[in-house]
């Protein structure tokens, strides 16, 4: 068991393939976290990644060590078609806590939480883009906003797989989804997003879902997510999963007792003297990562939050059942959701060659040079 701060936590990562971030994650804070094994199938990749980390490959629970405190369970749930929650339930019989990857069905997550309470371990679920620093700034300032003005509208657009983590960044936004609601979906043959209206908190939300995928393959969608919060002093946008975050104040026009806001010399004009700040700016930096840095970087940093997180659960020995009715009601939120979309398309993007920003520009003008001694 984990004493205070005086060892680092000793992990083991289930599973090979998304577990590669999880991997590369704790071997960057070796003062904080002790990667001990990998539990996976024997796959070549795994068995390359053990001796790369150069850690023991197992193939079950029952051959971990005794002294194992944690494991990162990043394997498919039931809904993915995958034994993640078998493993978990298995690893907290054995007092081992647990980091589970999203997303996971309610009845499910509630299994996994009374069988962290029955061992005296504790079970969370990592929605993993929370964790995420844009993702951590819009919702820091987010909340901050609908606490300072009143909350008018959410318009929010995800990929289906991540649309868990999507209505868990919503919770925390709100303190909860509650009064939560979904309107019937219409008819979405042909079109490759699929809208949703309800509310989350007794706020107005619109949802667009990119709700198609192909199997195995998550880099075939368009996008991760992108969200608004509209409030009556203006909106506040996560442009991207990795950012930038942007606030974009409502205009407030100065004007005299009959209208005029435009009377005069723009010189001597002095009423917009009065209106405060741009009409848009950047909460926090305004450049955004490379992939590379997301994938090495960004969610490794993510990956360590969350572990952090559990970290302190652990030893503050909170009860797994009350620490985690947040994830239960956005379970209970995605599972409607899921529903009310329906299955899946298979997703068959061509995506070509991959495009930066100068393709996008218009092309720089050709210069002639003159005859000598024309004009």
């Amino acid at each position: 068991m984990i004493s205070g701060r005086s060892r680092p936590m000793r992990v083991v990562v289930c599973g090979t393939r998304f577990g590669q971030v999880y991997l590369s994650a704790i071997a960057r804070a070796p003062e904080r976290f002790e990667l001990v094994g990998i539990l996976a199938r024997g796959s070549t990749r795994s068995v390359a990644l053990a001796k790369e980390y150069g850690v023991p490959l197992y193939s079950t629970v029952a051959e971990l060590p005794d002294d194992v405190d944690a494991a990162c369970v990043v394997v498919s749930t039931a809904v993915g078609g995958g034994p993640g929650v078998e493993l978990a339930t298995a690893l907290l019989g054995r007092g081992i806590h647990v980091l589970q990857e999203h997303p996971v069905h309610p009845a499910e997550l509630a299994d996994c939480l009374r069988a962290a309470r029955r061992a005296g371990t504790q079970y969370v679920v990592n929605t993993f883009y929370p964790h995420v620093e844009p993702v951590r700034q819009f919702i820091s300032a987010a909340r901050t906003l609908v606490r300072l003005r009143q909350p008018v509208f959410v318009d929010a657009i995800c990929a289906v797989q991540v649309c868990f983590d999507l209505l868990d960044i919503l919770a925390e936004i709100f303190d909860g989804l509650r009064p939560w609601s979904l309107s019937a979906v219409g008819n979405r043959s042909g079109r490759p997003l699929t809208s949703v209206d309800g509310q989350v908190s007794g706020v107005p939300l619109t949802l667009r879902v990119e709700n198609r995928m192909q199997a195995g393959d998550d880099s075939t969608s368009l996008l991760l997510h992108r969200i608004t919060v509209g409030t009556d002093a203006g909106n506040l946008l996560l442009a991207n999963t990795h950012g930038p975050v942007l606030w974009s104040p409502v205009l407030r026009t100065p004007a005299d007792p009959a209208g005029v806001f435009l009377a005069g010399a723009a010189d001597t004009d002095t009423r917009w003297s009065d209106v405060l700040g741009p009409t848009g700016d950047y909460v926090g930096a305004p450049l955004t990562p490379t992939w590379s840095g997301v994938v090495r970087e960004l969610w490794g940093d993510g990956v360590l939050t969350a572990l952090d997180d559990l970290r302190e659960r652990i030893e503050a020995k909170v009860d797994p059942l009350r620490g985690g009715q947040r994830h239960l009601a956005v379970a209970t939120a995605w599972k409607e959701l899921t529903e009310t979309l329906g299955y899946p398309e298979v997703a068959t993007p061509d995506p070509g060659d991959p495009l930066v920003v100068t393709d996008l520009l218009p092309a720089p003008q050709a210069v002639h040079s003159r005859p000598a001694g024309s004009r």
